[in-house]
């Protein structure tokens, strides 16, 4: 059965490319970021795993880590690694998952049988420190992933998650939000110091308030 949004992400035990590893001991009360690939020495995956090196410091601002997987071998990982970092310039060191028996791909439902019987699909899965479900994605094998986009979602998860707004179309960090419909508008000031502007009853726009 498919993961929903506000699920429990399942825990398991895996080899990596970085060893062995428990899920939940991994991520450590953090934010994670699961990802799948179709398999490995694959050219879009190669730009995938490359740029999400690159953008490691990121990540960690973020306390979030991120982990790849495909149903190919560490020893075939390992080897995949040596090219991802020279041909993208990076140094790949967050652990790939080698889900040879495709454990965690059904345990995160990455199949999908009409795309292929047994390669996983591009899935997304952003997970909170409360080992919960905050975001999926999936993605078709032809098509590379907007990491950037990956990220501005954390930054809205992760604002949305210690304050009572949300993030409007295109919102990047730093712009103005939106004070949620649960909030009176007379107990805004008390909530949002530095303002807000309403444009309907329903819409009211304020700085965002951890900047």
């Amino acid at each position: 059965m498919s993961l929903r949004l506000g699920d429990v992400a399942p825990n398991f035990q895996a080899d990596t490319s970085i060893g062995k590893i428990d899920f939940y001991e991994y991520i450590d009360g953090g934010w994670a970021v699961l990802y799948s690939h179709p398999s490995d020495y694959t050219p879009v995956c190669t730009t995938e795993l490359g740029r999400t090196a690159q953008l490691k410091s990121a990540f960690e601002k973020r306390n979030t880590k991120v982990l790849a997987l495909s149903v190919d071998s560490v020893e075939d990982h390992l080897g995949w690694i040596k090219d991802i970092n020279e041909t993208q310039n990076c140094e790949v060191d967050f652990p790939i998952i080698a889900d040879k028996d495709r454990t965690v791909a059904e345990l995160y439902d990455m199949i999908h049988p009409n795309a292929s019987a047994t390669a996983t699909v591009r899935s997304v899965f952003v997970i909170g420190p409360d080992k919960k479900v905050k975001l999926t994605l999936t993605y078709p094998a032809s098509t590379g992933r907007n990491f950037f986009e990956i990220l501005r979602v954390i930054d809205s998860l992760q604002l949305t998650d210690e304050y009572s707004v949300a993030t409007p179309a295109d919102w990047k960090d730093g712009e103005d939000v939106i004070v949620v419909p649960a909030i009176k508008t007379e107990d805004i000031p008390a909530k949002f110091p530095k303002g807000y502007t309403e444009v309907k009853p329903y819409l009211r726009v304020t700085p965002q308030p951890n900047k």
